[in-house]
């Protein structure tokens, strides 16, 4: 069977159409400026130049040649027949502007081909054609390129084919960003980060963060609108709201389902602002109460929803929602992109915990555990009585074991997130039980969460204050118990790490770095870090978020029995 032959690449539908329209334009307009069939050869000769490239436009000098020509011979024509052309006169040189119009025909067939540096060079071929004809042609004992009409036409055309060019070009890029069939997704992501980044740091406070941002947005609620209690709630997964921020009493707890029936959930599905007689927290006494539900829509997309509650009735007339709903509407795009953010930082710090892991796995690890096995051959293959020699090995052994233990904490501390279904008290007992078993230390546990959830962003921060704190305490402390507190009733939260050690005051300088990583962390949730002795012996560490509602209940009593 005869080989295929590659098929001949035909001309382009569009290129040759642009020529045969150009040329008996050109033709026409010539004809009309001189009224002499003579000057005609100049468009055929256009025609003759412009063949090569028509038949054979994917020829590596073929096609840039006969461009070339092209626009060699149109810049000699367009002198010629400014010269000879009655148009205005016959010494302004507007007789030009007859013939420049098929500059247009080469750019385009550049365009068409994305060989954008050739056009511009044709650009200049031109020019300098033109420049050259029109120094060298006498019209009426003068130079054609001391004539104004002759410049000014001529610098016409040659603009107005650059900025063709330049359009083609910018669109061209504009189409290959959008139909580019499948982007490089980090090299996209890097270009969307770094847009992200420039950003953030002009926002007011340079900050993304979304209790922030929620703070700020209650503030400039409370001068529009009365709240003897408020708060911004946002989506967390499973059905279920979480408190980004509040203002008023200590705490609320919030009707945080969004399959109940409330003024929170047809809030949240419609799209609409709602107003209700009744609270939307779960244990409110009563009274007359009025709350105001205003989603915060970003797009189509429902994003968060602000809470706000007087104890009056009729707090919320039609103009006071029209007032709040003007501050939450640019609002949900701030909260939207800081809610976006942090699940992009939660995502890129997950992975790269990932890629710490397998890495310390495939590599340190793999290495001490070969050093173990050939320590295990050594003390095998001693025969003599080298008593000292193997009492070294065994010692080096046990080091051996240590590291490799360590290195394992390491890799589960790496791993180890808060469960979407677990929660947060089930991720920190997990790791406490690990790193007791390792270190030999009894762990006592006392777990209390509530069936709300804190954001997950603040719980990843919080499991790592508490991880910090066990390793502190297997570390530096010298402890044999351990004491791990969980309590977690959002947006209250907090976790208390004790042990019976020697105390903070003994510890190695890289257990203070850790606390003050800690410190950083809890800073970061608006959180407070307290660290005090324990009583006989011992450190105890606590991160605390929110208020406790256990002073409530206190305050609740002792109302009552004021009363």
């Amino acid at each position: 069977m005869p080989a295929s032959t590659p098929a001949r690449p035909q001309p382009h539908p569009l290129a040759a159409a642009a020529r045969v329209v150009m040329l008996a334009l050109v033709a026409v307009l010539t004809l009309f400026a001189t009224h002499e069939l003579t000057q005609l050869w100049w468009i055929a000769l256009l025609a003759v130049a412009g063949l090569p490239a028509l038949l054979a436009p994917q020829h590596r000098l073929i096609g840039p040649l006969s461009r070339v020509a092209e626009v060699v011979v149109l810049g000699l024509a367009a002198s010629q027949v400014a010269a000879v052309a009655l148009v205005g006169g016959s010494i302004d040189g507007l007789g030009a502007s007859a013939v420049l119009p098929y500059l247009a025909v080469p750019v385009t067939v550049t365009a068409l081909r994305r060989r954008f540096r050739e056009g511009a060079a044709l650009l200049g071929v031109a020019a300098l054609t033109l420049l050259l004809a029109g120094a060298l042609t006498q019209v009426g004992g003068e130079r054609q390129l001391t004539q104004p009409g002759y410049l000014a036409v001529c610098v016409q055309w040659l603009i107005l084919a650059a900025l063709g060019l330049y359009a083609a070009r910018t669109l061209h890029r504009v189409i290959q960003v959008r139909n580019d069939g499948k982007p490089q997704p980090y090299a996209e992501a890097t270009r969307l980060l770094t847009q992200l980044r420039t950003v953030a740091r002009q926002l007011p406070g340079a900050t993304l963060d979304p209790g922030g941002i929620s703070e700020h947005l209650l503030e400039e609620l409370r001068g529009v609108a009365r709240s003897d209690r408020a708060a911004v709630l946002s989506a967390s997964g499973g059905g279920r709201l979480v408190v980004l921020a509040q203002v008023g009493v200590d705490r609320v707890d919030w009707e945080t389902t969004l399959d109940a029936d409330s003024a929170i959930a047809d809030a949240w599905a419609s799209q609409q602002p709602q107003t209700a007689a009744r609270s939307q927290a779960r244990s409110h006494t009563g009274g007359d109460v009025s709350a105001l539900i205003v989603p915060l829509v970003a797009g189509v997309r429902t994003v968060g929803l602000v809470v706000l509650e007087a104890d009056a009735a009729h707090a919320y007339p039609s103009e006071v929602v029209a007032r709040v709903t003007a501050l939450t509407g640019p609002a949900a795009l701030r909260l939207e992109a800081a809610l976006l953010f942090d699940e992009v930082r939660s995502l890129a710090t997950n992975e790269e915990r990932q890629r710490l892991a397998r890495e310390i796995h495939d590599g340190v690890a793999q290495e001490l555990v070969m050093v173990g096995y050939g320590i295990d051959n050594a003390l095998a293959t001693v025969f003599d009585d080298a008593e000292e020699t193997a009492d070294a090995l065994r010692t080096l052994r046990g080091e051996v074991t240590r590291v490799i233990t360590e290195l394992r904490l390491s890799l589960f501390e790496l791993r180890s997130e808060v469960d979407r279904h677990g929660g947060l008290a089930a991720a920190i007992a997990e790791y406490a039980r690990t790193v007791g078993a390792s270190g030999g230390l009894r762990v006592h546990l006392s777990l209390d969460e509530s069936t709300a959830r804190l954001p997950a962003a603040t719980e990843a921060e919080l499991l790592r204050i508490a991880q910090e704190a066990v390793t502190n305490a297997r570390k530096h402390a010298g402890a044999s118990n351990l004491w791990v507190t969980c309590e977690v009733d959002p947006p209250y939260a907090q976790i208390e790490v004790s042990d019976d050690g020697q105390g903070i005051a003994d510890q190695r300088p890289d257990g203070r770095y850790g606390l003050a990583i800690m410190a950083e962390r809890a800073e970061r949730i608006r959180g407070r870090l307290e660290i005090r002795p324990r009583q006989p012996s011992g450190t105890t560490v606590a991160v605390v978020l929110g208020t406790s509602p256990r002073r409530d209940n206190v305050r609740g009593s002792a109302a009552a029995e004021g009363e």
